[in-house]
C-alpha cells in the first residue's frame, strides 16, 4: 500500500472519530426534558356509528302511461309542484292495423252473441207464457187428479180400502211435485237466458270501448282520457325522462312501461345509508342520528333511526348493513334535494358536559387501575387513581378523582424526546 492510502484512511478515521465524539457531547449537554400541564375539560362525550348514504324522499312515484305512442305534448317540467290529477302528458296514439282489425272483429262477434241471446229470450218467454214445456206434466197431474178423486169415491162407498186408496193419493202428491219443479225450472231457463243477453251485451260494449280507445284514446261512455297522463299524488316532479316525440310504452303485467315523470313528496325526506357489521349490533330503532349533508356542510340535520336491515350485503369485502331514518323538521330557509349524499352519526351513547380529559393522558396499570398525574410543584407530579366513564376514542370521561381545576401532566409521545 503506498503513501497517500495510508494519509486517505488515516483522514477517514480521523473524521469518523471527530463526529461521534460530537455527538455524545451534545446529547450529555442536553436538558431535562420538560412536560406541560393542562386542565380537564367540561364537554359532551359521543360515542357514535357512522353511515354513509343520502337523502330520498319517503314517497317516490314513476308515472306512467296507459296506452303506446308517442309523447305529443309535455305540460310539466323538472321543478314544478303537481296536485293529484293534474296533466303531465298527451300522448299521440299510434295504433297497427292488426289491432283494429282485431278490435273489429271481436265487436262483431259480441253483436252477434247478442242477437242469439236474444232469439233464445224471445223463445223461452214464448215457452214459458204458453206452459209448452210444462204440458207433459200438466197432463199427468191432471190424470193423478181424477184417479185420487175417482179412488176416494170408492173409499167412502167401502169398495176399495184405504191402503188402495192412499196408493193414488201418493201418486198424485209426485205428479204435483214434478208439476211444480217443472214451473220452477222453466221461470229459471229465462233469468238465465237473460243474464246470458246482459254478459253478451256487457262484452259488447267492452269490445266497442276497446276499439274506440285504439282509435281515439277515450270512450264515450268516461270522462277519463287514457292518452292523457295525469299525476297520481301531490308532490314536487323531480325528473321527466322523455321528451317531446319519444315514443312510450304502456304499463301492463308483460313490462314496466316507460316513465313519464317522477313525482316524490319533498316535505318527506329519509336518510338511507349503509353501516359496518362491526357496528349495527350496537344499534336499535329509535336511536337518534346527526346528519351532515356533502353539499350544505355548515348544517347539520337531526333524524331519527326507524329501520335496520336483518340482511348484510358484502362489499369490497366488508359486510354492511342497510339503515334507514326519518329526517326531523329543518328550517325552511333550507332546500334538501333528492339524491344528495350525506353521512350519519347515529348516537349509541352520550354523557352530556361531564369532565374529560384525553385519552393520551390517562396511564393503565394491571388492566384495572387508571391514573393521571397531577401537578404538585415546578415539573413535579404525582399519580392519582380516577375513574373513567365513556370514552369516544379521543376524550374520556372522568367519574371521579379530578376536577377541572386540578393541572395535570400531558403525557408526551415516546418518541418525542428522540
Amino acid at each position: 500500500m503506498n503513501k497517500g492510502c495510508l494519509i486517505g484512511v488515516g483522514l477517514m478515521l480521523l473524521l469518523v472519530t471527530a463526529g461521534l465524539g460530537y455527538y455524545f457531547v451534545s446529547q450529555g449537554n442536553s436538558g431535562p426534558v420538560e412536560y406541560e400541564s393542562t386542565k380537564a375539560e367540561v364537554k359532551d362525550i359521543l360515542v357514535k356509528a357512522v353511515a354513509t348514504g343520502s337523502i330520498k324522499p319517503r314517497l317516490e312515484v314513476n308515472v306512467k302511461p296507459q296506452v303506446s305512442g308517442v309523447v305529443d305534448e309535455l305540460y310539466v317540467e323538472a321543478g314544478e309542484m303537481v296536485s293529484k290529477g293534474q296533466r303531465l302528458a298527451k300522448i299521440k296514439l299510434v295504433p297497427s292495423e292488426v289491432n283494429i282489425n282485431s278490435a273489429r272483429s271481436n265487436v262483431e262477434l259480441a253483436r252477434i252473441r247478442v242477437k242469439e241471446s236474444e232469439r233464445e229470450l224471445q223463445r223461452q218467454q214464448e215457452v214459458y207464457s204458453k206452459k209448452l214445456d210444462v204440458q207433459e206434466t200438466g197432463r199427468s197431474l191432471e190424470v193423478a187428479r181424477q184417479e185420487e178423486e175417482r179412488n176416494r169415491k170408492l173409499l167412502n162407498e167401502g169398495i176399495i180400502s184405504e191402503q188402495q186408496y192412499n196408493q193414488f193419493k201418493l201418486d198424485l202428491d209426485l205428479a204435483q211435485n214434478a208439476y211444480d219443479n217443472a214451473s220452477l225450472l222453466s221461470s229459471n231457463n229465462i233469468q238465465q237466458v237473460q243474464a246470458q243477453l246482459d254478459i253478451s251485451k256487457q262484452e259488447l260494449a267492452a269490445a266497442e270501448n276497446n276499439l274506440q280507445l285504439l282509435r281515439e284514446g277515450r270512450t264515450n261512455r268516461s270522462n277519463q282520457v287514457s292518452n292523457i297522463v295525469v299525476a297520481t299524488v301531490d308532490g314536487m316532479v323531480l325528473d321527466v325522462p322523455v321528451e317531446e316525440g319519444s315514443s312510450v310504452i304502456e304499463r301492463n303485467n308483460f313490462n314496466e312501461g316507460t316513465s313519464i315523470a317522477v313525482i316524490a313528496d319533498m316535505n318527506s325526506l329519509i336518510f338511507e345509508g349503509k353501516v359496518d357489521e362491526s357496528d349495527v349490533g350496537k344499534l336499535s330503532e329509535g336511536m337518534d342520528l346527526i346528519l351532515t349533508v356533502g353539499a350544505i356542510p355548515d348544517d347539520k340535520f337531526d333524524a331519527l333511526l326507524e329501520f335496520i336491515s336483518p340482511k348484510g350485503e358484502e362489499e369490497e369485502g366488508v359486510v354492511k348493513f342497510e339503515v334507514k331514518a326519518a329526517l326531523k323538521p329543518y328550517s325552511e330557509d333550507i332546500f334538501l334535494r333528492a339524491g344528495y349524499s350525506a353521512n350519519g352519526d347515529i348516537i349509541i351513547d352520550r354523557r352530556d358536559e361531564v369532565v374529560a380529559v384525553q385519552e393520551r393522558d390517562v396511564i393503565y396499570e394491571d388492566d384495572e387501575k387508571t391514573f393521571v398525574e397531577i401537578t404538585t410543584g415546578e415539573q413535579q407530579f404525582e399519580k392519582k387513581e380516577v375513574k373513567l366513564g365513556l370514552s369516544d376514542g379521543l376524550y374520556v370521561e372522568v367519574t371521579e378523582g379530578l376536577d377541572t381545576t386540578t393541572q395535570y401532566k400531558i403525557q408526551l409521545d415516546p418518541d418525542a424526546g428522540k
